[in-house]
């Protein structure tokens, strides 16, 4: 039986290599074999962060279900030229990279200190967020009928990437704003996030950080 906090072999850090590995996809993603190869790594990765963070049964039948949506709509997607398909892809893909998360912050609530394991984990986890409401940019740059950034039109991966991050970190350098809504309500709900998920990890590296010199006084050594 696994201990707590010890995740399996490979942890935090293969899944941080997987990301980065989806991430290198994603801006090479210039046709329908690339976004099918795309998905699947996300499914890979996905799981693969599910295994490590433990994740309940019902979590893992959720991720499963939509494994099987997003391989479907992106089979779907290569035979169906000029379809609506490829943004219901990129919101699966969204969905999958919002699930390990929430497995993953959970998992590591349950750490007793903070080690190399919980470092990889928080970065997983967020550059998990940041990918997911790329992806559900990139759905509605597809499917909605107007160019998602006005005059500068339906921006491609690499775009909707580099918009997802500066907004997740709230730098906001203004060469790309979402023309309406949905999309300026997805921005707002995605900086919020990112505020928070920083508040909260950061909260928790150092309530758990323990220096290695550093030893607890016991009681009644103290000076009065």
């Amino acid at each position: 039986m696994m201990a707590i906090g010890r995740p399996p072999r490979g942890g935090y850090g293969l899944v941080l290599l997987m990301i980065i590995g989806t991430y290198l996809i994603a801006l090479l993603a210039t046709n329908r074999w690339m976004v099918v190869l795309l998905l699947f790594v996300q499914t890979l990765t996905v799981w693969q962060a599910l295994r490590v963070s433990g994740a309940r049964a019902g979590m893992r039948l959720a991720a499963a279900a939509v494994f099987a949506l997003a391989l479907a709509a992106a089979v779907l997607n290569l035979v169906a030229q000029n379809s609506p398909l490829v943004g219901y892809t990129f919101l699966a893909a969204s969905v999958l990279y919002l699930l390990a998360p929430f497995s993953i912050v959970r998992d590591l609530g349950r750490h007793r200190g903070v080690d190399v394991q919980t470092m990889q984990g928080a970065l997983a986890a967020y550059l998990l967020i940041g990918m997911a409401f790329a992806f559900a940019y990139e759905c509605l740059a597809a499917i909605q009928p107007g160019p998602l950034f006005g005059d500068d039109g339906d921006p491609g991966l690499p775009g909707v990437l580099f918009f997802s991050f500066i907004t997740l970190t709230t730098t906001g350098y203004g060469d790309m704003v979402p023309a309406g809504n949905p999309a300026q309500t997805i921005a707002v709900v995605q900086a919020l996030t990112g505020q928070l998920f920083l508040v909260t990890a950061v909260a928790k590296v150092v309530e758990n950080w323990r220096p290695r010199a550093w030893k607890p006084v016991p009681k009644g050594d103290g000076n009065d």
